[in-house]
């Protein structure tokens, strides 16, 4: 049987319980049949591998390796995954540096196929340093199967973290969020922004993130988030916005059926001659 998370409550009070047991939740799931014969054959047979090609020729391997960068949709999109990893990221004009979601480049990287002479999969520790981001992943996705609002939020802890540690500009970090769909998921709940605002011109999302995170934190700079407490002020406004969209939504839908239900009795009276 497969793993199933425990998650007795929803919202921001869910979330601290899940935070609790993470460790033994992780170790279990880890633990478990098919994700130990996952990880052997991922091991095993890895190193064998010479080219992009041969990767999605082999859906076992290629299923974690996607999995590992929260790609696992991808798998039947063989062709299209291919062209990623033969791409180069040294190349500002190449495919997968012209793709908005910044997932693709970093499976490219990882795996180095379009740049290196010797792609990376054949190094010493490759294995294990994949391997550690597929349990955390693969533990997600289980989570996201009962609760999609406890995935995102487990994706920001570790995403926006690595992110806020990177050598790389403010700009580019902003950038990165905004490119990335479960960290730019997050910060438009916390902040209840429309739907419109994907339309706007990218510097303009940045700015309206940029104000919106330093009304909340006091700053507007990414760095910040290599601080825990940040990013739990972070997932905490993100809970409490998806709670006012759903009491919104609920608001709109009882509207809807009290309109329903006047429309319905003034028909009655109508036949009625009232």
């Amino acid at each position: 049987m497969s793993f199933q998370p425990i998650l007795p409550l929803d919202g921001y009070v869910g979330w601290r319980f899940l935070q609790r047991t993470l460790d033994r939740q992780q170790e279990t799931h880890a633990a478990s049949t098919q994700s130990q014969r996952d990880q052997a054959y991922f091991r095993a047979n890895i190193a064998a591998v010479s080219n992009a090609r041969e990767l999605v020729a082999d859906r076992r391997l290629l299923s974690v390796a996607l999995t590992a960068f929260g790609l696992q949709d991808d798998l039947p999109n063989r062709a299209f995954v291919e062209k990623v990893l033969e791409s180069s990221h040294r190349d500002d004009r190449s495919f997968v540096n012209r793709l908005s979601d910044k997932r693709y480049l970093k499976l490219n990287q990882a795996f180095g196929f379009g740049d290196s002479i010797v792609p990376r999969n054949q190094f010493e520790g490759f294995a294990d340093a994949l391997l550690s981001t597929y349990r955390d992943r693969s533990f997600e996705i289980a989570v996201g199967a009962q609760n999609d609002s406890m995935r995102l939020a487990l994706a920001l802890e570790r995403d926006l973290a690595d992110l806020a540690a990177q050598p790389s500009s403010e700009a580019t970090r902003w950038y990165t969020i905004l490119g990335t769909p479960s960290m730019r998921r997050v910060f438009e709940t916390a902040f209840m922004l429309p739907g419109s605002f994907g339309t706007l011109d990218l510097e303009r999302q940045v700015d309206i993130l940029k104000t919106r995170t330093e009304k909340l934190t006091g700053s507007d700079e990414v760095a910040q988030f290599a601080d825990p407490e940040a990013v739990e002020t972070l997932i905490r406004r993100f809970f409490l916005g998806e709670q006012v969209q759903q009491i919104n939504a609920a608001a709109v839908a009882g509207s809807g059926a009290l309109t329903l239900l006047q429309q319905g009795q003034s028909s009655l009276r109508a036949m009625l001659g009232r």
